[in-house]
């Protein structure tokens, strides 16, 4: 694995936590530089990294908080 990579995984706690539970991607990673992307990727996917996840996340807590205060008015 390149110097690189290994500094980007060390940087970032996400990505250590998601090694650990999927230790598949030792052997990408180990293999070519072009598996981090999809790595970075995955990792996004599974923790709800995305912008869209984001978006997806405060619109519903705002659904939440609108719905608590509708009830606590009636």
């Amino acid at each position: 694995m390149s110097i690189e990579n290994q500094i980007k995984l060390k940087s970032n706690v996400n990505y250590i936590k998601f090694l650990r539970e999927n230790s598949h991607w030792y052997k990408y990673l180990n293999r070519s530089n072009q598996y981090f992307k999809d790595f970075e990727n995955e990792v996004k996917t599974t923790y709800k990294l995305r912008p869209a996840d984001k978006i997806s996340q405060a619109i519903d807590t705002f659904d939440m908080i609108q719905t608590v205060l509708t009830t606590l008015k009636q």
